[in-house]
């Protein structure tokens, strides 16, 4: 394999990583902002 194949892969995997945990970053966002709508939820329901 020569140099600048080995080159263009590990740029491509890097890629690939950094893409997934671009989507990783964002479902935890998700779920925290679900996370604290539903707190906001239950407190309205027990003060009511």
């Amino acid at each position: 394999m020569s140099r600048r194949s080995s080159f263009v892969l590990a740029a491509l995997a890097g890629a690939l990583m950094l893409s997934a945990c671009a989507n990783t970053v964002r479902g935890v966002g998700r779920d925290v902002g679900n996370t604290v709508d539903a707190t906001g939820s239950a407190v309205r329901d027990v003060a009511h």
